[in-house]
């Protein structure tokens, strides 16, 4: 692995602003960020990724490989929780193993903004057609979760409500958002973006470091009572997303050429989603244990794609 790409990963500003916030959690700080602001900031970031996508896709030729780079990314969000709720069938519940496999087959927008971010710094450029496909991914793995659960659920008194699961997947908030977003970006004239631009570009960073600090604070506090569970969560969300990234990040090869976009096809097949997944599995599969997958994926599996796994995809996509 490139020692310099590593060292620069682990300094960057918003990366350390992470484990500022752990930090402050077990030195028992009171520092604490409010919670509508919080909420806003989440907002912010799903607002601003999805109108500069969108502004970056109404510039580009729809073509052969955007098509079948969107049906790759479905397919990712559909085989991730496929074959890990499998996995994680051996050792927890069946509707933990169907939440769990949901959340790492779906996306985290936080982690795929992070990516975005990671590019710019290696001078790379994120096609716009990407920001579409993160919200393509968001849904299926959902829907797929809760049909595991479904079909291998032997209690007949507890059924989910697929109408309901598949209706609250597609308008979820931070779903509609990043989508009305790149819509919105779409439709508007490189003259009407301008108008925004200081507040969609030039703050981004800035509510990004924000924001993060705001993870690290809650992944703190989740991280002991998570220790409690035993081994197979932490492994699991350590390895599987490394596993993921690692086989996407050469599998893509067969999508794309484009160097950014294999990476971040790799970035989200490793991250996992701690907004819209816990917003659906707490409506429709309200037995899953939020105290377990929850923590998985933003205090372990997060932390470890932004230190080790970009600078893993990376190299692996250069290297392929």
């Amino acid at each position: 692995m490139n020692a310099q790409l590593l060292i620069d990963n682990l300094t960057n500003p918003a990366l350390l602003f992470f484990v500022l916030g752990i930090v402050a959690v077990y030195v028992k700080s009171d520092l604490e960020i409010p919670t509508n602001s919080s909420k806003f900031i989440s907002l912010y970031l799903l607002f601003a990724i999805g109108f500069k996508g969108g502004q970056e896709l109404s510039h580009e030729a729809w073509n052969s490989e955007i098509a079948w780079s969107m049906a790759f990314g479905v397919a990712i969000s559909c085989g991730v929780p496929l074959y890990t709720f499998f996995v994680l069938r051996r050792k927890l519940s069946i509707y933990d193993a169907g939440a769990i496999a949901a959340a790492y087959g779906s996306v985290s927008a936080v982690t795929f903004v992070t990516a975005a971010s990671y590019l710019e710094a290696q001078q790379l450029h994120l096609n716009g057609h990407m920001v579409a496909i993160m919200a393509l991914m968001e849904s299926p793995a959902i829907i797929m979760g809760l049909v595991l659960v479904s079909i291998f659920n032997k209690e007949d008194n507890d059924r989910i409500s697929k109408r309901q699961a598949i209706v609250h997947s597609l308008t979820n908030g931070s779903v509609l958002l990043i989508v009305g977003s790149l819509v919105i970006g779409l439709l508007a004239n490189a003259k009407q973006a301008e108008g925004i631009k200081p507040f969609t570009n030039d703050l981004f960073k800035g509510f990004l470091a924000i924001f993060l600090l705001d993870m690290g604070i809650k992944s703190g506090r989740k991280l002991r009572a998570f220790f409690s569970n035993g081994w197979f969560p932490i492994v699991f969300a350590i390895v599987v997303p490394l596993v993921n990234g690692c086989a996407v990040a050469y599998l893509s090869g067969w999508v794309t050429h484009d160097v950014s976009n294999r990476f971040m096809f790799a970035t989200l097949a490793a991250s996992a989603s701690y907004i819209a997944v816990p917003a659906a599995m707490k409506i429709s599969l309200p037995k899953a244990n939020l105290g377990l997958f929850l923590p998985m994926a933003l205090a372990v599996t997060f932390p470890v794609n932004i230190t080790i796994g970009m600078p893993l995809y990376y190299m692996v996509v250069q290297s392929t």
